[in-house]
Order: structure tokens, then sequence, then C-alpha cells
């Protein structure tokens, strides 16, 4: 524990961490408070209530930071922004040119996050035509005139920028990743809610499923922060230089490979990826079209959050953007090349490209172990909520696993600054 909270209070005393803290804890107070002014036109009783009948939209909630319970002016959240980032990173590998942009340093990275915004806005719009399809089904809507069909896809939109602009700002001033974070603080909003129905709706029967519920809650934290610090080290052995009289280099170092390279990135592509065919599903439902409907009723059940077919390409799909997301941000040619560039080498390995060979293979193995527990975890919360029968597990489980997640990385976020400021005042001494 307490090394958990050193670095929470070692930043506290430090005047420069101590202001990205406060600035990040003042828009967590801005997003909350947007998060519960509703959108005008939308019945938020009949809302309440399909909500507490559908396991779908409680996990979209989850994923758009327990914003969509109440359909306030953010209910969208950032899952049209992910999902334009995700579209980005597969334009980047397909096209060339925005490859080369990538590597243009600052401005690169700047012109395709511009390129990410500007994808963000029509799919936030096609996004907000779905829902507004899903709720007139449901007869939620209670006006379905042309002004309220706009005001209702204009609020969204409108919200949904404000919430990339907020994430883009605890990034840049505050601490962490504003994205993760926005999304945690949707999740520990709504975690004493979702607790609450559970422990409310346990009868004397439900007491061993009440048990279970907490057992499998401290088993994903100790499980999730085991796999976040695990690493593979590399040894890396430095070649002795001789310089008139002086010896440089000869000593030994370790390179870490991360278990979990990706963090919890997989898992938030990963949902944002699977409910997007029971949103289109809505959508052609409402089209007079027997075709369409018939599609769209498909989709609605094939996507079912409690079937077969969800889960298991959820699974998948956890396990692929855990090794995307690690190829994205780990390039072993690269490290060999800064390896061989300072006169290192791995035991037994030749410098070059078999290094890079080498890296490549042992991450790929390390990284299997942990794609697969993400995906295990991700998937499990549903299977334990069929043998429970507690709804609110299927959220609990996916929540409490990106809580801790988010925790770990802002924690070493704070470390890194920390030892950053120190290393400074050590130059400036």
């Amino acid at each position: 524990m307490n090394t958990i909270l050193s670095p929470l209070i070692n930043s506290w005393k430090t005047p420069e961490l101590r202001k990205k803290i406060l600035f990040t804890a003042a828009l967590f107070v801005v997003f909350r408070l947007f998060a519960h002014i509703p959108t005008p036109g939308v019945d938020t009783g009949k809302l309440a209530q399909l909500f507490s009948q559908n396991q779908f939209l409680g996990l979209l909630d989850i994923f758009s930071g327990g914003t969509l319970v109440n359909f306030s002016v953010l209910a969208l959240g950032i899952n049209p922004y992910i999902n334009a980032s995700i579209i980005m990173q597969l334009l980047t590998i397909v096209f060339p040119v925005l490859e080369e942009l990538q590597k243009e340093g600052e401005y690169g990275r700047e012109k395709i996050n511009q390129y990410t915004r500007m994808i963000t806005v029509p799919l936030a719009a096609f996004q907000a035509i779905g829902m507004y399809a899903l709720l007139k089904n449901q007869g939620i809507v209670s006006h379905v005139d042309p002004l309220t069909i706009v005001t209702v896809i204009v609020t969204m939109v409108a919200g949904t920028v404000l919430v990339m602009w907020l994430g883009e700002l605890i990034t840049e001033y505050g601490i962490g990743n504003g994205i993760s974070l926005l999304i945690f603080a949707g999740i520990v909003g709504r975690m004493p809610v979702a607790l609450g129905q559970t422990f409310a709706s346990a009868t004397p029967e439900s007491a061993t499923s009440s048990i279970l519920l907490v057992g499998v809650a401290l088993l994903v934290i100790g499980a999730t922060v085991y796999i976040n610090e695990a690493v593979r080290r590399i040894p890396v052995q430095y070649a002795r230089r001789v310089r008139g009289n002086k010896v440089y280099g000869g000593g030994t170092s370790y390179l870490p490979l991360r278990v979990n390279q990706a963090g919890v990135i997989p898992i938030i592509f990963a949902v944002s990826m699977v409910l997007i065919p029971s949103l289109i599903g809505g959508f052609l439902q409402q089209v007079k079209q027997p075709t369409l409907i018939a599609i769209g009723k498909f989709l609605t059940f094939a996507f079912n959050p409690n079937g077969v077919w969800y889960n298991l390409i959820y699974f998948l799909l956890v396990i692929g953007f855990t090794y995307f997301y690690t190829a994205i941000t780990f390039n072993p040619t690269k490290i060999a090349s800064e390896i061989q560039k300072y006169g290192g080498f791995i035991p037994g390995i030749r410098p070059g490209s078999p290094t890079s060979s080498y890296l490549n293979y042992i991450l790929t193995r390390i990284t299997l172990a942990g794609a697969l527990f993400l995906g295990v975890i991700a998937i499990f919360p549903s299977v334990a909520k069929g043998t429970t029968g507690m709804a609110t597990l299927l959220i609990g489980g996916t929540g409490v696993l990106i809580v801790v997640s988010v925790v770990l990385e802002t924690v070493k976020a704070l470390e890194a600054q920390l030892v950053m400021r120190n290393y400074d005042g050590f130059l400036k001494d």
C-alpha cells in the first residue's frame, strides 16, 4: 500500500505536480457535471427502465464514461474517438504516406491527431443516429419532429467533441492518459450504483453468489496487478572500449519486456468494435425494408452480450488488439539497432537482425500470455454471471479490470515525472 501511495504523496508535495493533479481533478468535476445534464426530448424514466433490462446498454454505458444511463449531453462519450483512433492506426499500416507522417516526430503526431478528430465527428453523427433510432423504437423519445431529431444528434456530437477535448487537456496538462482517466472517472462514478443494485437484490439464498462476487473482484484485482507488473528481463552486455588509459563500457543491463505491453487499451478497443454491430442492428430495424430489418435482427441477436458469438468475437478481438497495439508501441528492429549503436549485445545472439528476430520471438511468446489473460478476464464476468445470476457482475468485472490498470499506469506516470524532476534538479545543482 505504501508503494502505491508514496508517489501520490510525493507528487502532492511537489508544486508543479500538485497543479497537474488539481487540474485533472477540476476536469473530472466538469466531466461529471456535464454527465448529469440530460439531452432534450428524452424520457429519462423510461430510459432508466430500459437500462435495467438491457445488459448491452449497461456495457455501452461503462465505456461512455457513465454518461449514457441518464442520456446526458455526453451520452456517446469517447466511443467515436476510440473508433476513429482505431481507424487511423489501421490506415497508418495500409498507407505509406501516413506511416511516414507518423515518423515525423511531434509535427506528424499532431497531424494524425487532427485527422483522428476529423474522423470522430462523422462517426459520432452515425452513432447518434443509431442511438436515436433505438430510443425511438423503445418509445423513449417524447417527440419525433425534425427539430427534435436534429437537436438530439447535434447535442450528442457536440458532447463527444467536448469529452475528446477534455481528454486531450488532461493528457497535455494533467497526469496520465486523459481518455483512460475519463473512462476511469465514469466507472468509479457508476460502481457504487452497481454494487448497491447487486447487494440490494441479494437474498439469503444468494449469499453464496455475493461472496463469490467479492472473491472474483479480489481475484481480478490481484491477477491484473500481477500481470501488469510482470516483465521478462533480457540481459544486455556492453563491450569494453579502451581510450588511452581509460576503459569505457563493459557493464551489464537488462531490457524489460512487459507481459502486458499494451495495458488496458485492447479492452477499450475491443469493446468499441464489438458494440458497433448491435448499434447498426438497432438502426437497420427502423428502416422500412424487409431485408435490412432481417439483417438488423440478426446482428442484434448474434451480438447479444449473453450470446456465445459475442463473447467469442470479444475474446478474439482482445487478443488481436493486444498484439496490434504491442506491435505499434514496441519495435524490435529499432530496439536492436539502438542496442548495437551503443555497443551492446544479448549474450549468445549476434547484433543487428538476429537480435531483432530474437526480441520479436520473445515478445510474441510473452504477449500471448498477456493477451490470453486479458481475453479471459474480459469474458469471465459474462460466464460468471450465468452461474450466479447477478447482472451487475458483467459490468463490475470489466470495470474493475480497467480501474486497476488505469490506477497502475497513472501511478507509474507520476513516478516517471518525479524521477524526471529529481534528475533535472540534480543537473541544475
